[in-house]
């Protein structure tokens, strides 16, 4: 028995690429000026919210692979965005912090960021928008 796929309009992976580019279209050019990838400022802000953590809980954080990720952190050390070091207690165990020169990044950023989100929200409607993101984190906790 042959079965048919779905149309690719009604394919959730290529339904989730779609929004993906589509939101991520406007946060590199964001991203542009200041010389950021979307995978490190990703990193920056998960640093940023988290505090001193380490690249295991970045990776998981970021949703980024491990080997990306230290090429990652190497990257941000580099330009000064962040700090890596020992912890005290575990020296097996890397720290990272994100230094001023990050949250100035942020900071700098933050606005028009922000101001991005919102007009997602306005196009979608707040409604419909907050239960995106209810769905896409539901779909993140089940096991396919």
């Amino acid at each position: 028995m042959t079965r048919t796929l779905p149309s690719t309009n009604r394919s959730l992976p290529i339904a989730l690429l779609r929004a993906r580019e589509r939101v991520m279209g406007p946060i590199r050019a964001l991203l542009s000026d200041s010389n950021l990838t979307e995978q490190q400022w990703r990193v920056l802000r998960v640093v940023q919210e988290s505090g001193p953590t380490d690249p295991t809980q970045i990776s998981e954080e970021a949703c980024l692979l491990l080997p990306s990720l230290t090429r990652i952190l190497q990257k941000l050390e580099e330009k000064e965005l962040i700090s890596r070091s020992r912890d005290s207690v575990d020296r097996r165990r890397q720290v990272v912090k994100i230094t001023a020169a990050g949250e100035k990044i942020i900071d700098d950023n933050i606005e028009a960021s922000m101001a991005l989100v919102e007009r997602t929200r306005q196009k979608m409607g707040e409604e419909r928008y907050e239960a995106l993101l209810d769905l896409l984190n539901d779909l993140d906790r089940i096991d396919l």
